[in-house]
């Protein structure tokens, strides 16, 4: 569900439930008319990091009317290229000495525009839930039992009403379909592999890819079996070996996992290198896929009979669920 699952402490970056523009180049979703970033005015902060050089905001859209409609704008410092950082020293910028003490100098760099590109994602319009998603909030965790996945989380999931009609755009291929990095076909045991829209492909340092299951009918963690290791055992072993292929990076040095509670109700696993701390990725909210595969052949009923872990916002409605339920 992208929308209303907290990522815990760290800012959430990922592609969200509805189709979100970029780059600062002109946008369209669904009936909306095209705009541009300059049409866009900063109401507040939502949330920033210096840690991940990112910032949340709360933006609007003044249209003909004069009514604003409300907007999110994620901006990002991408990181650095490695063919470019030579040039950092060699152009021509602004260098402001900071602090000298004896061998240590600090300066602060005015680098050109190529050498300072920002990434800007755009969710517009934004509803209260988008807006609230980025807020800053207290952290929860939550021990989630099999009864209380039954009679809270499962309730909860079915009432709400986020699309995700970009996850079947992908896979009927009526958007992305020339970022496609592999795909097996297969209607039952088939998934496709696309990079996540906070990778931007030029280096290797943060590689991150999702894989996407063709199935609709498998929502999270919770609904697995051993009926689904056909499918798990696929996406793990094909998409190490398309990564390696297109990448060169081997599966050693990848962390594949599955969110719990995932961002979106759709079977998805996220492929990430190694060295990269993304968000998500920490224990609380992570399932190692290999550890998921190996359970389930234990267990075919694995995960419908013990608790599991998971980050929740004090915002969040599913955290006031499980407070009204006495859980919390």
């Amino acid at each position: 569900m992208r929308d209303t699952m907290a990522e815990g402490p760290q800012p959430k970056r990922k592609r969200e439930e509805e189709e979100e523009a970029k780059n600062g180049g002109a946008v369209t979703q669904g009936a909306a008319a095209a705009f541009t970033l300059s049409d866009l005015r900063v109401r507040r902060i939502l949330r920033e990091s210096a840690r991940d050089k990112i910032v949340f905001l709360h933006a609007e859209r003044i249209g003909l009317s004069g009514e604003g409609t409300d907007a999110v704008v994620i901006l990002e410092k991408t990181p650095f290229q490695e063919e470019k950082i030579p040039d950092l020293l060699k152009k021509p910028m602004n260098a402001e000495l900071q602090m000298h003490n004896d061998i240590y100098c600090t300066f602060y760099l005015s680098p050109p525009p190529e050498l300072s590109e920002i990434k800007a994602t755009v969710v517009y319009p934004a509803t209260e839930k988008h807006i609230q998603k980025y807020l800053r909030q207290e952290v929860h965790l939550i021990r989630e039992t099999w009864e209380d996945y039954k009679n809270i989380t499962l309730p909860f999931i079915q009432s709400q009403s986020f699309s995700i009609q970009w996850v079947y755009n992908i896979l009927e291929k009526k958007a992305e379909a020339d970022r496609i990095v592999h795909e097996n076909p297969d209607p039952s045991n088939g998934f496709v592999l696309v990079p996540d829209l906070k990778w931007n492909q030029n280096q290797l340092e943060d590689l991150y890819l999702i894989a996407l299951v063709h199935r609709r009918d498998i929502k999270s963690l919770r609904d697995l079996t051993a009926e689904h290791l056909p499918l798990l055992r696929n996406v793990l072993q094909e998409g190490k070996e398309a990564i390696v292929k297109r990448f060169g990076v081997p599966s050693s040095q990848l962390r594949i996992y599955l969110h719990y509670q995932p961002s979106y109700q759709h079977l998805h696993v996220h492929f990430t290198a190694l060295g990269y701390d993304a968000p998500g990725s920490s224990v609380e909210r992570a399932h190692l896929l290999a550890d998921v595969i190996d359970n389930l052949a234990m267990d075919s009923m694995y995960y419908q009979k013990r608790a599991l872990t998971f980050p929740l916002r004090a915002d969040e409605p599913l955290f006031k669920k499980f407070q009204e339920a006495g859980k919390v």
